[in-house]
């Protein structure tokens, strides 16, 4: 099967650097392999999630730079992964809620993993407290971006939610689905404008421009960061820092970025928001 081109369903404009220069690129040069040998996107999921556990285990040895540097190396192969996924299903047609909730699963399990794996080696209660709310904090703020990013992407192309989703399926797949759309009921009003205006496509490019800078400060709430900064805390020996930073900061800016996306949102809808469009080529779509 021949590779797709770029399909355009993530816009460039609010992606991390990462994505754009190292993570991305490297999972399309690896899509014609994968579709020759006919990996389905369920099983590089799970090959993420090992590579992920390995990461977990060198981090278990934080401290040491040499372990830390191949936690780093393996995080990144797990990225590699988590983006190669998508690219196979998109490819292949199989793309669906169950695979979209084992993507995201799987994810949250590699987090899961390196809490735990920190937490156990440290052995305090001070840890396992720290590590538990980081992971819930973690949760929250994954999905609530997960459901942000999803509108933003839906919005520029011009299509609006006609009605709140009802979640549907398998227990995990409800509960994700959930999470990622609660804020679904409170946008509508924006959702009802877009699907009321005579262009929605030049109204969705407008909305997109101005959506533009709070998205990219959501992108921070992605996990190439996260990667980063426990690849950081290890090696410097202080796990900590991980924990705390998923607890403050990131809450910070997951409370911030939802609060300015409404923001952008109740400007449209008091018809203040700045008229310039953007030609499609200005978009920048990856």
């Amino acid at each position: 099967m021949t590779p797709p081109a770029r399909d355009g369903s993530r816009d460039r404009r609010i992606e991390d650097p990462s994505n754009l220069y190292l993570i991305h690129p490297a999972a399309r040069a690896l899509l014609p392999r994968a579709l020759a040998l006919g990996l389905s996107a369920n099983s590089v999921s799970i090959m993420g999630l090992s590579c992920g556990a390995i990461a977990a285990l060198a981090y278990s040895h934080w401290g040491n730079p040499w372990l830390a540097l191949v936690g780093l190396v393996f995080s990144i192969l797990w990225l590699i992964a988590d983006g190669l996924d998508g690219m196979i299903a998109r490819a292949t047609g199989t793309s669906s809620p169950l695979g979209r909730a084992l993507d995201g699963m799987c994810d949250h399990g590699v987090f899961a993993l390196l809490y735990i794996v920190l937490a156990a080696s440290m052995g305090t209660v001070e840890a396992w407290v720290l590590s538990v709310t980081a992971a819930l904090c973690h949760a929250v703020q994954s999905s609530l971006y997960e459901g942000e990013r999803a509108r933003f992407h839906r919005r520029v192309r011009g299509e609006a939610l006609t009605a709140v989703p009802v979640p549907a399926g398998m227990f995990l797949v409800r509960l994700y689905d959930s999470v990622a759309g609660s804020l679904d009921r409170l946008t509508m009003p924006f959702e009802r404008k877009l699907a009321a205006s005579p262009d929605p496509v030049s109204l969705g490019a407008r909305y997109g421009a101005r959506a533009v800078p709070t998205m990219r400060l959501q992108s921070l709430l992605t996990a190439n960061v996260r990667v980063w900064v426990i690849f950081i805390a290890c090696l410097v020996a202080d796990p900590r820092l991980f924990w705390w930073f998923e607890i403050v900061p990131l809450t910070i800016i997951v409370i911030v970025g939802l609060m300015r996306h409404r923001g952008v949102e109740r400007g449209f809808l008091r018809g203040d928001a700045p008229l310039p469009i953007l030609l499609s080529s200005e978009q920048g779509h990856s």
